[in-house]
């Protein structure tokens, strides 16, 4: 089979001589080193992916993608407005909500919490509370009995439960000298949920016919819609092209004012994490000089005799590339079917970590989930690949050029 004269020579220099072990061995040090920083790579990349991803679904599965809302005004026939916005093709769901700051108090102790009036028969249409329940079920709020759910947080801070009876403290504008008058609602749990983030101590559901009583509206008025779409990235300009639609007394609200900072730096940490793991596969791959350094002295007489049958110096320094090219190649390919299958079994091998040490990697009394979720992606993959080759490649390029300027008569001088 006819092999290029200088692949030839490149990869018939990476086979290990009696001689040269050491230099195979270092070699062998800047395969393993490439293939570790590539698996770490993937692997906290795909791990980082896959937090991104749950906190998402928890977080912004409860949370409105985008709510529209009058100007100065509650909504009268929210219905009406829910049939127009379910002709675009990226809603996906319509709900109304109310929402009202206020305080929970029961027993002489009070929490803050954001309450949010939703129709139980339309809240499947925007959001995952059904499935974070815990006790109870939201069918259970009911128009005139002002039930409310409460994150599991919340039930602790009060100390309370299922059946227990709360006051809810609400600030209502009002033409006296304050311009505030606090309004008090008897209110009971019906049920509680959790997510395990912030949200179990910060949100509270219940009828909306009861939000409005408490704003003193009337029952059917609603203060906006909530949307669920399709891409919920798309949410900024999608929800302001709707609200734009229906009309200039209605504004816009989208998940990035309320829950972008969160997600921002979660993608902030993704990005300097990968940075840092990148320094690592960097100083792998220029473990490849000193190995070709090494090569070109040793092969200092080759070189020599190469030069004399004709071979010019671009030949020989392409025969030294080739040979830290094809070092960085294996420890990238090996890394990378390494690294997507320890990815893909990383719960497995935390499971035996945790049965080996007796120890919890996550506690849930801690963080937000009990597992390592994993979401790997083709295109962190391949820009891991990417960025790692062109490392090894560039890694090679100053020994190859030393390689190139070595003379043959110095060479052979005391040969």
């Amino acid at each position: 089979m006819f092999k290029p004269f200088t692949l030839f020579i490149g990869l018939r220099y990476i086979r290990a001589k009696r001689r040269n072990q050491f230099i195979s061995f270092i070699s062998l040090t800047s395969m393993i080193g490439l293939s570790l920083g590539v698996i770490a790579m993937i692997t906290v990349l795909s791990v980082m992916n896959g937090f991104q991803k749950e906190m998402r679904d928890r977080i912004l599965g409860m949370v409105s993608h985008g709510i529209i809302t009058h100007h100065d005004q509650p909504i009268d026939d929210w219905q009406a407005i829910a049939t127009k916005l379910k002709k675009n093709p990226q809603v996906v769901g319509v709900a109304p909500i109310t929402q009202i700051q206020g305080m929970l108090s029961s027993r002489g102790t009070m929490s803050p919490v954001m309450i949010s009036g939703i129709d139980p028969e339309q809240e499947d249409q925007v959001s995952t509370l059904r499935k974070h329940i815990t006790y109870g079920n939201y069918s259970n709020l009911k128009p005139d009995e002002y039930g409310v759910i409460i994150g599991e947080a919340t039930a602790g801070n009060l100390r309370i439960r299922i059946g227990s009876p709360l006051l809810l403290v609400v600030p209502i504008v009002s033409d006296s000298v304050s311009g505030i008058t606090p309004r008090m609602q008897k209110a009971v749990v019906v049920g509680t949920f959790r997510t395990n983030s912030d949200i179990d101590n910060s949100m509270a559901f219940m009828h909306y016919s009861d939000a409005a009583k408490i704003k003193q509206w009337q029952p059917n008025q609603v203060e906006g819609v909530r949307l669920k779409l399709k891409d919920l990235f798309q949410a900024p300009v999608v929800i302001k092209k709707l609200a734009k639609e229906l009309g200039d007394d209605y504004q816009a609200e989208d998940w990035t004012k309320t829950q972008g900072s969160l997600f921002s730096a979660m993608k902030m940490e993704k990005t300097m994490i990968g940075l840092l793991l990148m320094i690592i596969v960097a100083v792998a791959a220029f473990n490849i000089i000193a190995t070709l350094i090494m090569v070109v002295a040793d092969k200092r007489l080759d070189i020599a005799i190469l030069r004399t049958l004709g071979a010019t110096p671009r030949q020989i320094m392409s025969i030294f590339m080739i040979q830290g090219t094809f070092i960085g190649l294996i420890g990238i390919t090996s890394g990378t079917v390494l690294g997507i299958l320890l990815t893909k079994y990383i719960n497995t091998v935390a499971g035996w970590y945790e049965r080996l040490t007796g120890s919890e990697v996550f506690s849930t009394e801690v963080f937000a989930i009990n597992f390592l979720p994993v979401d790997m992606q083709i295109s962190d993959i391949v820009t891991v690949c990417i960025a790692a080759l062109i490392l090894s490649f560039l890694a090679t390029l100053y020994p190859a050029y030393r390689a190139s300027k070595t003379q043959p008569a110095e060479a052979l001088r005391y040969e």
